[in-house]
């Protein structure tokens, strides 16, 4: 009675009744928000993955004019042959703290995952490659890995060079190669080179922390910070490069055919 004939008194009780219900409410809410949060972020990921796959990047343009018959690779609406195409994967284990590390992913053959395809972080870092696959899953060689040798360049000069590990700290790695005539400064930017047969060109590996200058070559080592944390990698991108088995036996077969003629003079 005291609430329901009273004007003053109805609202201040329904100003406390709504505000104690919204903070309940506010609560339900955040909980719920946590418990869901999984399912958003794969959503976005794979929201991610078919807009990775519309970049740019993965198209080049063929050459009308010497094109006789044309390829099964799949053109687009513009005309362009797609190059490179990626597929979203899940991290399930994972090292680092190694000489050889490796990461499994929850992608195999049956989900056209395949050896010599590249991995990148979810934010389009450099990974590593895959070396290995089974029907469901696939085991990537990290970059931290001794034996992992990527093709690399200086964004900003385009000099050409590779990266390595040397199997100590997680967080550096180590580019060979790159001519001293070459204006390097701390924080420049390192790069997948133009002459991978895994990795699209243009991915970010590291930036510059150390200039090292080699006496005895006219080269520099550089010690470069790794843009990707190995340590929390947890969704990524599985890239195929649609052309590499051509890129590959051309390859073998030239050497094969210049082998061929110096015996032949020989």
């Amino acid at each position: 009675m005291l609430f329901r004939y009273n004007n003053y008194q109805r609202a201040i009780f329904l100003g406390k009744a709504t505000e104690i219900t919204g903070f309940f409410n506010s609560k339900y809410n955040k909980a719920e928000d946590f418990f869901h949060l999984r399912n958003e972020n794969i959503r976005v990921h794979q929201m991610n993955d078919s807009l990775r796959n519309l970049l740019y990047s993965n198209f080049i343009i063929p050459d009308s004019d010497a094109t006789i018959v044309v390829d099964t690779i799949k053109y687009d609406t513009t005309g362009k042959v797609r190059r490179y195409i990626s597929r979203a994967a899940q991290v399930v284990n994972n090292s680092v703290n190694e000489e050889k590390n490796y990461i499994q992913l929850n992608r195999g053959s049956l989900q056209g995952i395949a050896d010599n395809m590249s991995v990148i972080n979810s934010d389009g870092t450099v990974v590593g490659v895959v070396v290995n696959v089974s029907d469901n899953f696939s085991q990537v060689m990290s970059l931290l890995h001794v034996q992992s040798r990527v093709n690399a360049m200086l964004k900003k000069s385009r000099n050409n060079g590779r990266v390595e590990w040397d199997g100590k700290h997680p967080f550096f790695l180590t580019v060979k190669d790159i001519p001293k005539s070459d204006n390097v400064t701390l924080g420049d930017s390192v790069v997948t080179g133009l002459y991978s047969y895994n990795f699209p060109p243009g991915l970010l590996i590291g930036t510059v922390a150390e200039i090292i200058n080699e006496k005895s070559t006219n080269f520099y080592s550089l010690k470069i910070r790794t843009s990707t944390n190995f340590q929390n990698l947890q969704q990524v991108f599985v890239i195929e490069n649609l052309q590499r088995s051509e890129q590959v036996e051309l390859n073998k077969a030239t050497h094969k055919k210049i082998d061929e003629i110096n015996k032949r003079k020989n």
